[in-house]
Formats: structure tokens, C-alpha cells, sequence
């Protein structure tokens, strides 16, 4: 029997790489597909697959609150983050949103039909190229608010700027959702990461983690 396998990515032309690929799989079949989180909870939820391949940054609310979501209404479902983000900070928060896997898309050829084997068979994978961070780093992740640095100086617009930053959200696609120009958004960017003392976005996933800022089952309004 084949393992039923569900593709939930924004960007079509990998939706149709990764089906072509995994149909050409004899024990593997992709039985559904979605471009954003609410209408990926839909077709799992009607299709029932065995593996899920979720992306992180979709449009309506992320990859993470629908990994939760499905978690929820389906909880042996299991799901496989594919994201090209590679900062431990999206892998905790995959984690413990509910991802058995993690894979990051430059290895997408190499790494996933194992990854999709793997946890059909109940094991959870993790991408090659994150396992020493992971080891290095641990799952403490409490850096940042042992130093103090609190999100009370920042506006509400600077926290919805930088939870959705933290998403893994271009500035592009925060100005759309937010009705903003690409310049503003630059703008609070620079401004939110300059009262935080934050220098990269690694840093940033990790400051919204370990504050709450950025939790596995919030939903982008």
C-alpha cells in the first residue's frame, strides 16, 4: 500500500517538482495539495494522508498554526516541515507545534523522499545540515530573556512586524498582508531589531520564541 502524502506550499511550480518526484515513488503518492494553511487543514482533513508536507511561510496565517491545527483534529497525522529557513529557531518551533520532520528545500532532492519514509514508519527526521547547530545549541533557548530585553518598547505594529518577520515573512509579503509599503516595513524592521539589540533574524526567531512573541499555534490575522 502506498503512503499517502499531502503538499502544502504557496509556490506551484514546487508543488508540481515535489508531486512528480514523489509520484514517481512505487510506495509513494501525493493524494492532495494546498497553497495556504486554511485550505491545507481542509484537504487533510478530507483526503486523510499519511504524511504532510507543510511549509512554513504560507499566506493566511503560516505554516505553524496549521501544523497545530492539523495536530489537533488529526493527531496521528504525520508532518514534515519543508521550508528554506535553516535557523534553529523554526525548527523548535516546528517541533513543538507538532512536526515529526524537517527538512530544508536545498536538500529537497537528497533528503526528502527518506524523510517521508522515516516518518510513515513513526521515526521523526531531522535535515543533515541542522544536526550540530541542534546538538551545539540545545532546546534551553533562554538567552534572550534572561537578558532582559522585554517587547514593552515596541509599538504593536513594531510586534506585528516582528512576529511576522519571525514567521519567516519577506517584507514584501508583510506589507501586502499589513497594507504597508515595502518601505515601512523595512522601517520597522530596522527600528524593532535596533531597540531589541538584535542583529540578524536568527537572532529575532530565537528572541520571539523564548518571549512568546512567537508560539506554534498563533494564527496571522
Amino acid at each position: 500500500m502506498s503512503i499517502k502524502v499531502f503538499v502544502a506550499d504557496d509556490h506551484g511550480i514546487l508543488r508540481g517538482g515535489l508531486r512528480a518526484l514523489i509520484n514517481l515513488q512505487a510506495d509513494l503518492e501525493v493524494v492532495g495539495e494546498a497553497s495556504n494553511g486554511p485550505d491545507a487543514l481542509l484537504g487533510i482533513t478530507s483526503v486523510e494522508p499519511d504524511v504532510v508536507l507543510m511549509d512554513i511561510s504560507m499566506p493566511d496565517g503560516g505554516g505553524l498554526a496549521a501544523i497545530a491545527a492539523v495536530k489537533q483534529l488529526r493527531p496521528k497525522t504525520r508532518i514534515i516541515v519543508l521550508t528554506v529557513h535553516d535557523e534553529m529557531g523554526y525548527f523548535r518551533a516546528a517541533a513543538d507545534a507538532g512536526a515529526v520532520g524537517y527538512v530544508v528545500k536545498r536538500a529537497v532532492d537528497t533528503e526528502l523522499l527518506a524523510a517521508i519514509r522515516a516518518v510513515a514508519d513513526g521515526r521523526s527526521f531531522m535535515d543533515a545540515s541542522l544536526g550540530l547547530e541542534f546538538t551545539r545549541a540545545g532546546r534551553s533557548g533562554t538567552a534572550a530573556v534572561a537578558n532582559g530585553r522585554p517587547t514593552a518598547q515596541l509599538t504593536e505594529r513594531e510586534r506585528e512586524v516582528m512576529r511576522r518577520v519571525a514567521e519567516g515573512f519577506t517584507n514584501a509579503q508583510i506589507a501586502e498582508e499589513l497594507r504597508l509599503g515595502v518601505k515601512s516595513i523595512e522601517t520597522y524592521r530596522s527600528r524593532l531589531m535596533e531597540k531589541l539589540g538584535l542583529s540578524s533574524r536568527a537572532a529575532l526567531v530565537r528572541f520571539a520564541l523564548d518571549c512568546g512573541v512567537l508560539k506554534p499555534g498563533d494564527a496571522t490575522p
